[in-house]
């Protein structure tokens, strides 16, 4: 990776916590009530680094076997590892195994399985659960209609802790069309833990363009991939 690059990273990273800064401001809010979890999926591990140095500590990757690679090269780092991809069932105790939470929990057989692996590890996995907000028939996750059933089967098993719930709106260039979408989650979030009579305290939205509309309506966690990285290749995608 180039010098450049790395460099870039780092300023990258500057500008993107003043539209963190500003965003924050117009809703209330501190800046560092909001955590980055930069997306590094497709990235080489010489991107993860200068993102560490620059300051980042939490990064997210969609696929098992990438993880597999990269984390043994980057072990040195104090880092914390998110899933962020569709979890097939049959990579749930690999997944357990390299990633410190799973932020798209959408179904109770993959939240058995994670709860079996994760105690064969002697760990306590926290988890999100994905919500599906946009109707589309593509988009992974658990319908609205069916959240409370699959966190209250979460809540029974002993080696999972769900600390909230993420969701990817449909993609639209008017960043202000996610809006109602992420004020769904925020909702869904409140009367969830109000249902379950415990605590939430992660909202997983907003990406690069739109950021600020998710922190407007409470995101706690933003996912920057490209404002980070810069565009990824088409053959990435």
């Amino acid at each position: 990776m180039p010098s450049l690059e790395i460099a870039d990273i780092a300023a990258n990273l500057a500008r993107l916590r003043e539209r963190v800064t500003r965003a924050a401001e117009r809703a209330g809010r501190r800046a560092d009530e909001i955590a980055l979890v930069a997306v590094s999926k497709t990235f080489p591990v010489e991107a993860i680094r200068a993102a560490f140095e620059a300051g980042l500590r939490h990064f997210g990757e969609n696929r098992v076997q990438e993880m597999q690679a990269k984390r043994p090269k980057l072990a040195d780092l104090s880092t914390r590892w998110h899933f962020i991809g569709h979890l097939q069932s049959n990579k749930a105790r690999l997944a357990a195994q390299l990633f410190d939470r799973i932020d798209s929990l959408d179904s109770v057989p993959l939240a058995q399985k994670l709860d079996s692996a994760a105690g064969e590890l002697g760990k306590r996995l926290p988890v999100l659960v994905e919500v599906h907000v946009g109707g589309e028939a593509t988009k992974n996750g658990v319908s609205e209609s069916e959240l409370p059933s699959l966190a209250e089967s979460i809540a029974t098993l002993p080696h999972l802790d769900l600390h909230g719930l993420m969701t990817v709106p449909p993609y639209s260039d008017d960043p202000e069309r996610a809006r109602p979408h992420f004020r769904k989650l925020l909702e869904l979030r409140d009367r969830l833990g109000e249902r379950l009579g415990c605590r939430l305290p992660t909202l997983s939205m907003g990406m690069s363009h739109d950021l600020e509309i998710a922190i407007e309506e409470g995101a706690t966690e933003i996912r920057p991939g490209t404002a980070l990285f810069g565009a990824r290749s088409k053959k990435a995608d």
